[in-house]
């Protein structure tokens, strides 16, 4: 096990200890704070338990690659690979073949049927569930129903994660680990975005500078 000492949102953003959006984080230190000791409950607890580290980085990375966020996918799949080099070839097969677009899904609401739009269910096939295993089975099409179509999410899904070996604990760190994932691989992008639009302005910035010191 690692434990990164580095603000996780920052490197995942590439925002450096100097760099402006460092200072605009800074104005909401304790929502930074809290963000980084979510990382730390749920991808590096001291004690486990029952749900593996192995398990928290390969569900970390598979929902990175769902995400196509590839710096968070080279993060979270070096630290797959400290904990089990086994599953990273494993986990990139299973979320090549789990790639797609959405959010999607249907409405339950009659109000809102109208909008409901369809999408593949995914689930691992028999070769890539051997190779995970029938826990990370379970949590792999757990977490493609959260990413994809969250509004399907219901009762009977819990059921298929208790069928694959997951206790009602696990089931409620594994929800929880799938929700800040996708908090915190929105925040980082959003922050990327934010910097990459802020660049031609800083630029602009520093060249009227340098002419006004000419």
């Amino acid at each position: 096990m690692t434990t990164p000492s580095a603000d996780i949102i920052d490197l995942l953003a590439g925002i450096a200890p100097s760099d402006p959006l460092a200072a605009v984080r800074e104005k909401r230190a304790q929502a930074r704070e809290n963000a980084q000791r979510s990382f730390e409950a749920l991808l590096e607890p001291a004690e486990p338990g029952t749900f593996a580290l192995a398990e928290r980085y390969a569900l970390a990375s598979f929902v990175s690659q769902l995400h196509g966020f590839d710096a968070a996918t080279a993060f979270y799949g070096d630290l797959l690979g400290d904990e089990s080099p086994a599953l990273t070839s494993v986990v990139a097969s299973a979320a090549a073949s789990a790639a797609a677009t959405g959010p999607f899904g249907a409405y339950r609401e009659p109000r809102l049927q109208a909008e409901s739009t369809d999408g593949v269910r995914w689930t691992p096939d028999a070769a890539t569930a051997s190779a995970l295993g029938p826990r990370l089975s379970g949590a792999f099409a757990h977490a493609h129903l959260l990413v994809f179509r969250p509004r399907e999410a219901r009762a009977e899904a819990l059921q298929d994660l208790v069928d694959t070996g997951w206790s009602p604990d696990d089931i409620v760190s594994l929800s929880q680990l799938i929700a800040f994932l996708s908090f915190q691989l929105r925040v980082a992008w959003g922050l990327r975005a934010l910097a990459a639009a802020s660049a031609p302005v800083a630029a602009s910035a520093a060249s009227a500078t340098v002419s006004e010191g000419a």
